[in-house]
């Protein structure tokens, strides 16, 4: 049997939530129990989940960046280019 539980929730929180409830067509309970679920996920029983793939660099930072298809394939250019 489900538990029931109330909470007071900030103002501005409850609009945003009302209005991705009204723009998903789920209630504001569906939502908010998806998003315990996600967050409080049992990961003991369940397979991990696949995470974003990396579309950019890994490392950000200014200044020179090595040439991105090098033609001397040294692994020394590539490493501390």
């Amino acid at each position: 049997m489900p538990a029931r539980t109330t909470i007071e929730l900030p103002q501005t929180l409850h609009e945003r939530l009302k209005q991705r409830s009204r723009a998903s067509g789920a209630s504001i309970r569906t939502l908010v129990v998806r998003a315990l679920e996600e967050t409080y996920a049992d990961t003991g029983n369940s397979a991990p989940k696949a995470g974003r793939p990396v579309t950019g660099p890994l490392i950000r930072r200014k200044g020179k960046l090595g040439p991105r298809f090098p033609v001397d394939e040294n692994p020394h250019d590539l490493v501390f280019s």
